[in-house]
């Protein structure tokens, strides 16, 4: 099985699969009971290719409307133009004076004629009743006359289907037809033969099971689907910075409308069509538009924002022009939302097993019928009656194929697949009340082998919560935890110096310091800007009297590759001057001055460079974040083309930020080590400062290695072979770093690997990895776009509660295929050979119809929905080679089965003398008591699955109220299909004794299964 599961159904991955594997699989499953329910949770690949074709066509569109705006904006220099734009009367009536289709179209073909037609970005603001400063008014009924004319921010999608659309679906099984149709028939043979009601309890027998397993399916599915679209819900939440009434503000995108003046900064998504209004080295990534990978420069040149396009650098401010189904994207997102996930691994091992089991099941079907036939044939034949029909005569045959088709029911396994997808939606489910929100299907099945978990330091590992604490100003050191310790360095520090660092930390800034609705200060920006500029304020420091004071000429965003940012200002008298901070050895190496206590700037000796040097170590064995801030004077030819300098600079200090470790990090680590996971931190931080918090969160052992990125990149194949699986901290790491540490850990080591990132530069390592785990406060859009599972709360601790339930998912689904299997051998083997060797089968088709629910959708309910416990985290992963049906698993499946097997065997043919059964009903019920046996036997048999290696499993039974619950309504079920609906299913009410006896069979499975434990096997 497993070969022929490797050779058909293994090329799916549990990311980035290609269109060949997941169409390879399909083919292969070709026919199947119900395609519609089969199929339900895979991707629709010809919305996908339908997607794609968009894509290519955007690419075309752009291609074309850059040329013909480049070659408009040579005609249209110096040339007047008037305007031949007509405004809607519903438009004007409203108090605008431009529609949303002019809007769209300036943006989406890049109409620069019609941009200055309508008076540039200004004027366009002015149609809009906007300001470009201050944005809208936030008036309710302002913003819902705005949107009545302009739309919403959202993508049409499909509409959430009711419940009789899966009862519909869960009707069109192929076998539950032609059983629905020997109903049918029988019903009218039966009535006209042995008139109404006694001859229509048979069919309607079999219509009863129908519904039940219909709706009982649908009830299942229908919940299925509505946990999916809360988690749907959950995804879509994107906050983005607005200026709204003159307050900077966070606010839904759904939430925006055009006239709205959006901040955005790098790793973000743009939100909707809009023109750039000011900013410093933009470059936009429209590839999840356009397919194009090239970045483009968006400037006052080329102000084009487009929607769902990422800002891969700088920052800007934009007008919101075009929103939802009015952008590109709105239509492109309505597309791909119907194109749906991939299908996970699991899913697709599982479709491959149904699929042989079917082959199988329709084999042992087809002999049955004919031996069942052939024996009726014979004794008409010797009767010599085989010439004359009988409506009784039809009405056996009839049964016989209603058997035959019921075999086939219960030897498919449809429910396997569909087990994945409900142990999943469960686990996704509880994992986001756990702060867990998971992206892709897959990743919940996929974290449970994972091998190793590569860790950012900043926010996961520590709090994010940052101060500082201690600052070298002009060489001298001082704590500075509270605001009066620093407003007392500020007084003892000459007042050139305080300017000086005022500038530095007020201008070269990703933050911004502002007032609230409250008419508070608020700091907005990352925990570091913050920090920073909170000492700043400490200081003395006024935000917006330091910024006023100069103009800024350039800016460059801080990103993880150069570790650093810097800014260019004029000063009041016309000089120029650049900032620039980021990490401390690296400003540092690019100083040749320094402030000296009196606040001139000196050369940067040998003695200067150590005392620093050292105070940067003090800093960083400490545990702290250390920032280097520098300045330099610089010519007044310089232009905003230019790249800033990136040396000649003096010092003007070294700041160290507390950033707490998180409590509960160590134990989740020290759970890791015990699960068989490696924990490595990856961090751009200074190699000190890492191995401090690694040490005291438990990941950098007395064994391991720390290294730092630039010498790890130094590292021949080799030396990388031999120092990876030692490798336990790297710092001062590029984005490149880590995608290289994760590339040669999968392909190399042959690590099932997970890894967190925050940051824009991060997503390559993100995609690379087996499961991308992105920060959601710390995150920016472009990480959260590549990672399978968002962590809200940036917890380390999260990530290993993603882990647990990842392997509790594999677990539950193993339990629950364990427990089908045996249940789909049993069924096969005791009616196909009762009916080679008596003639008849002892099971009917409403009592195998009953069986199916039970093993089928309870079954998959009961067993693939068992929360987590702590002894997951106390084996070894699965990784990446582990084999799905385990020879533990077979050794259950075949023992539990042979028992079944042997006591049911026994039952047929010495029932009636242990029973001392006589009389005409004798064969009925000794048919009801295997029947009863039977089920029994499946109800214990699905405690014992409960545990696959452990004897004891009724711990933590009474937790789990689905499984408890499911149990109960069997049994209940059964009891009523017993005792009070036997015209219907061929059952006969039973004594005391009998189901003292079948209960007594079924328990004894428990004891059986628990000696079959203890079989020593091989773990594969």
């Amino acid at each position: 099985m497993e070969t022929y599961l490797k050779h058909n159904f293994s090329g799916v991955k549990s990311k980035n699969s290609s269109a060949e594997a997941l169409e390879r699989w399909r083919k292969v499953c070709g026919v199947v009971k119900n395609p519609k329910r089969r199929f339900r949770f895979t991707a629709n690949l010809s919305k996908r290719n339908e997607a794609a074709a968009m894509k290519r066509t955007n690419k075309e569109k752009l291609r074309v409307a850059v040329l013909v705006s480049k070659a408009a904006l040579q005609f249209i220099q110096g040339v007047p133009l008037s305007s031949e734009y007509t405004v809607p009367e519903e438009v004007k009536a409203a108090g605008f004076q431009i529609c949303a289709d002019e809007l769209g179209s300036i943006v989406e073909g890049h109409d620069v004629k019609k941009l200055k037609m309508h008076g540039g970005i200004d004027g366009i603001a002015n149609k809009l009743c906007t300001s470009t400063t201050n944005g809208l008014v936030a008036a309710e009924d302002r913003l819902i006359r705005r949107q009545e004319i302009y739309g919403i921010n959202k993508f049409t999608e499909s509409p959430v289907r009711s419940f009789w659309v899966f009862v519909w679906e869960a009707l069109q099984d192929m076998t539950l037809i032609i059983l629905a149709v020997c109903a049918f028939v029988s019903l009218i043979v039966g009535i006209a033969t042995e008139g109404w009601p006694k001859g229509a309890h048979d069919g309607l027998g079999i219509v009863a099971s129908i519904l039940l397993v219909v709706f009982v399916t649908a009830m299942s599915d229908y919940r299925q689907s509505l946990q999916f679209k809360d988690l749907d819900k959950e995804k879509k939440k994107i906050s983005i910075q607005v200026m709204r009434d003159g307050f900077r503000q966070k606010m839904s995108i759904y939430d925006l409308l055009p006239g709205d003046i959006v901040h955005l900064a790098i790793g973000d998504q743009v939100p909707a069509d809009g023109l750039f209004i000011s900013g410093f080295s933009v470059l936009i990534d429209e590839s999840s538009l356009t397919g194009e990978s090239e970045p483009v420069i968006v400037n006052k040149e080329n102000p084009f924002l487009l929607s769902g396009t990422k800002v891969q650098d700088g920052s800007c401010i934009m007008l919101v022009t075009a929103v939802g189904m009015r952008t590109q994207w709105g239509k492109l997102m309505a597309t791909l939302s119907e194109g749906g996930d991939d299908e996970t691994p699991l899913q697709v091992k599982l479709n491959g097993v149904a699929t042989i089991i079917g082959k199988i099941g329709l084999f042992f079907a087809v002999v049955t019928f004919a031996v069942l036939a052939e024996g009726q044939i014979r004794c008409k034949i010797l009767d010599g009656s085989y010439l004359s029909w009988s409506g009784d005569d039809a009405l056996e045959l009839l049964e016989f194929f209603a058997i035959a088709v019921t075999i086939v029911v219960v030897a498919v396994p449809e429910g396997l697949p569909l087990a994945v997808t409900l142990s999943l939606a469960f686990a996704m489910k509880k994992m986001m009340n756990d702060k867990a929100l998971v992206r892709h299907l897959a990743a919940c099945e996929t974290m449970g082998s994972a091998t190793s978990i590569c860790s950012d330091k900043t926010g996961t590992l520590t709090t994010n919560h940052m101060t500082v604490v201690k600052a070298c100003i002009c060489g001298d050191i001082k704590e500075v935890s509270n605001p009066e310790k620093v407003s007392s360095m500020g007084s003892q520090l000459p007042d050139v110096v305080v300017k000086i660092l005022l500038q530095s930390i007020f201008n070269n800034t990703g933050g911004e310091v502002v007032v609230n609705q409250d008419g508070k200060l608020e700091i907005l920006g990352t925990p570091t800007e913050s920090a920073l500029l909170e000492f700043a304020l400490s200081l003395g420091g006024d935000f917006q009297a330091v910024r006023r004071e100069t103009k800024l000429v350039k800016l460059e965003p801080f990103n993880s590759t150069k570790k650093r940012m810097g800014v260019v200002l004029q000063l009041p008298e016309g000089r120029l001057r650049a900032h620039s901070k980021g990490a401390s050895e690296i400003i540092l190496a690019a100083c040749d001055k320094v402030l000296d206590p009196a606040g001139n700037a000196v050369p940067l000796d040998a003695a200067a460079v150590r005392h620093l040097n050292d105070t940067i170590e003090s800093f960083a064995n400490e545990a702290l974040r250390t920032l280097c801030l520098a300045y330099m004077e610089i010519e007044n030819s310089f232009s905003a083309e230019e790249q800033i300098p990136i040396e000649g600079y003096t010092c003007i200090g070294i700041v160290g930020i507390k950033d707490p470790v998180r409590p509960g990090v160590k134990e989740s680590v020290a759970i890791c080590r015990s699960a068989g996971v490696t924990v490595r931190m990856v961090t751009g931080d200074n190699i000190n400062t890492a191995k401090a918090i690694a040490r005291e969160c438990g990941i950098l052992t007395d064994d391991g290695v720390a290294i730092e990125g630039p010498e790890f990149r130094e590292k021949s194949l080799e030396e990388m072979n031999d120092l990876i699986p030692k490798l336990q901290v790297m710092a001062r790491s590029s984005p490149l770093d880590k995608h290289t540490l994760v590339k040669h850990l999968r392909t190399m080591f042959n690590e099932v690997v997970a890894v967190t990132g925050d940051g824009t530069n991060d997503a390559p390592a993100l995609h690379e990895a087996d499961i991308g785990l992105a920060m959601g406060i710390a995150g920016t859009e472009v990480a959260k776009e590549s990672a399978d599972v968002i962590i809200l709360d940036d917890n380390f601790s999260t990530i290993v509660t993603v882990a647990k339930w990842g392997r509790s998912v594999y677990i539950n689904i193993q339990k629950f295929v364990q427990f089908q299997l045996t249940v789909n051998m049993v069924a096969l083997v005791v009616n196909f050979s009762s009916a080679c060797l008596t003639g008849n089968a002892p099971l009917t088709a409403v009592q195998l119809l009953w069986v199916n629910m039970i093993m089928d959708t309870l079954g998959a309910l009961a067993l693939a929905t068992e929360p987590p416990n702590e002894g997951l985290m106390k084996r070894a992963p699965v990784g990446r080679k582990g084999s799905f049906i385990s020879n533990v698993m077979w050794r259950n499946i075949l023992g539990q089965a042979f028992y079944q097997f042997i006591i049911i065997w026994y039952l047929q043919t010495e029932g009636k003398g242990l029973f001392q059964l006589e009389g005409p009903d004798s064969d009925l019920t000794l048919n009801t008591l295997i029947f009863n046996s039977f089920v029994f036997c499946q109800v214990f048999n699905e405690i014992s699955s409960r545990e696959m290696e452990k004897i004891n499993v009724f711990q933590g039974i009474l937790e789990n109220y689905v499984f408890v619950a499911v149990i109960t309504t069997t049994v209940i079920f059964q009891f009523v299909i017993v005792q009070f609906l036997g015209d219907f299913a061929s059952t006969i009410p039973l004594t005391f004794n009998q189901w003292i006896f079948s209960v007594f069979i079924g328990f004894l499975g428990m004891p059986i299964a628990a000696a079959i434990k203890m079989i020593p096997v091989g773990s594969r």
